[in-house]
């Protein structure tokens, strides 16, 4: 006779069987039984998050930094619409979530009959803030829809997918199916690149003189063939999420510094014959809105069609595994490939100019991106929210060395750093994490400092403080005459709460403190917070430029 499992069970078992060794959430009403079913088989550990939002973004983190499936647990309803902004940042980075909600019971769904936990029309809430979202319409179909969602989850372009199950599902007993034995995802293999596309790009290439190559963040398993072509002198940069393809200490990668506010870069442009694009949208957010020009002739590579024409048009789109298709690149190339000389030491002296003049810009923080990176090791994973320390050194001047060193919103919301350093924290495998925060983001989500505190996360929290919404200011004083509405925060002092939960606590009031003080926080095994006090350090520089319609209005 067969065996009988619950579907709560089922979900237990299935996670457990396609290798998910910790998943984040909050338990509820609507899914005891997946979350009983897991603390039973005691194999995954389960993150207690005291928020939707929190744990979404520590599963989006820990999906980054892993590489592999980050699982989140949320309640139904509201539970379920909290997780939302997770998600959303989760499809902005690509991040392979898995999201498991329930639902009311089957009969009650989209009845409007006021259940608890009842939404109008949950799932086409999450197929708005997902890559895709399903329903368990039967206890029998349960193990399938799992299968499909991961899956999906997994497969390039990857992204977050959620699946809703009722919770009289849940509870169902069912035949416990005999395929969990040897249950293995059905992630199909990386997207070859056509025979065709592929002589076309090595007919353009082998004549170029002066290459350059654009890695985001679907080029970052792709770091042999970047250094390989980087060794037959193609020029490297990056977006902001595909940092750490190269190792950043790399003569010829400019790393960040992509054009965004780094003129040198932009001028430099002109001069590049081709660039390949491998694995990045050239995002608005890293291209003055595709006003910023790049050189001429570009050649796309990504494994989405649809990235065809979306932000730059190119003169050939490639639609391929970005790894597959540069090492192709790089095995044809090998001999034919004759740039110009002196490229290369353009690279480098290009690099080092545009560091040198964005750091004289940085005004008492100058000295910051060193003194953070001598304080850390090697392979310390730097997460930041945004704030403005964030949007100029820590994207540009800060070298990162692996592909999986850097986390940071990249849909450009304030507040998920704090839930993001948790969730790489718990990935990182006895490597050290730094999560650095503005203070308006930190106490946006204060909460979770316990989560830290409960799961003995191995992280220090840097809170660059200047008691207010620092970038917004900035904002308006470029754009609205200076006036600062609704941008200064009260908030509790950093030290007596960490004095509550305790948490390690180190100050600094003196720019040349930095360092030293990050270096005992990191020091200490477990969580530890760093507080940089900007308004006894000094104002930090206006970095804002408004945009170009701004700026005809203004004339």
């Amino acid at each position: 006779m067969a065996e009988k499992i619950m579907v709560g069970d089922l979900v237990a078992e299935f996670l457990q069987q396609v290798g998910v060794n910790t998943a984040f959430g909050v338990i509820s009403v609507h899914n005891i039984p997946m979350l009983d079913g897991i603390g039973r088989r005691n194999a995954i550990r389960f993150v207690m998050a005291r928020g939707e939002a929190g744990g979404g973004h520590m599963a989006d983190a820990y999906a980054r930094v892993s590489g592999n499936l980050g699982v989140l647990f949320t309640s139904t309803g509201p539970g379920a619409a909290n997780a939302c902004g997770a998600l959303v940042e989760a499809r902005f980075a690509g991040s392979s979530v898995l999201h498991i909600t329930g639902q009311t019971a089957t009969g009650n769904i989209d009845r409007a009959q006021g259940s608890v936990h009842d939404v109008y029309d949950q799932l086409g809430m999450l197929k708005s803030v997902s890559k895709a979202a399903y329903r368990v319409r039967s206890a029998d179909s349960a193990l399938g829809v799992l299968t499909q969602a991961a899956t999906e989850a997994l497969t390039p372009p990857t992204g977050p997918v959620s699946v809703e199950i009722p919770i009289d599902i849940q509870r169902t007993l069912i035949d416990r199916p005999p395929s969990l034995e040897s249950l293995a995802l059905p992630v199909p293999p990386p997207k070859p690149v056509p025979a065709a596309a592929l002589e076309a790009m090595v007919e353009i290439l082998a004549k170029a003189k002066r290459p350059m190559l654009w890695c985001g963040s679907g080029a970052r398993h792709a770091g042999e063939a970047v250094k390989r072509l980087a060794e037959m002198g193609v020029g490297i940069v990056t977006s902001w999420a595909g940092r750490g393809v190269l190792s950043e200490d790399h003569p010829m990668t400019l790393g960040g510094n992509n054009g965004t506010n780094t003129p040198l870069v932009e001028k430099f442009y002109e001069t590049v014959d081709v660039m390949v694009v491998a694995g990045s949208r050239l995002r608005g957010h890293e291209t003055r809105d595709m006003t910023m020009p790049l050189p001429r002739r570009l050649i796309h590579i990504d494994v989405d069609p649809t990235a065809n024409g979306r932000t730059y048009a190119s003169e050939l789109f490639v639609s391929a595994d970005s790894k597959v298709a540069l090492d192709a690149l790089a095995e044809r190339l090998t001999g034919r490939l004759k740039v110009e000389p002196g490229f290369p030491d353009e690279i480098k002296k290009l690099k080092a100019e545009t560091m040198a003049a964005f750091k004289a810009g940085l005004g008492a923080y100058s000295t910051f991106p060193e003194q953070l990176r001598a304080a850390l090791p090697r392979d310390a994973i730097f997460v930041r929210d945004i704030t403005l320390s964030n949007s100029t050194w820590g994207h540009r001047l800060f070298p990162l060395y692996g592909p999986r060193d850097s986390v940071y919103p990249v849909g450009a919301a304030i507040g998920p750093g704090l839930h993001l350093g948790i969730g790489a924290s718990l990935a990182a495998k006895g490597r050290k994490v730094v999560a650095m925060c503005g203070d308006g983001g930190f106490f946006l989500n204060i909460s979770e400092i316990w989560t830290a505190v409960q799961e003995k996360a191995d992280i220090c929290f840097i809170v660059m403080n200047d008691k207010g919404y620092g970038v917004i200011k900035h904002i308006q004083d470029a754009l609205y005459g200076g006036r600062h509405f609704f941008g200064d925060l009260h908030s509790p002092p950093l030290e007596k709460l960490t004095g509550i939960s305790g948490i390690a606590f180190e100050r600094v009031a003196k720019a040349e403190e930095f360092g030293s003080a990050v270096q005992r926080a990191v020091a200490v095994k477990g969580p530890s917070l760093v507080e940089v006090d900007m308004n006894a350090i000094g104002e930090f520089p206006r970095y804002f430029q408004p945009p170009p319609y701004a700026q005809k209005a203004k004339a």
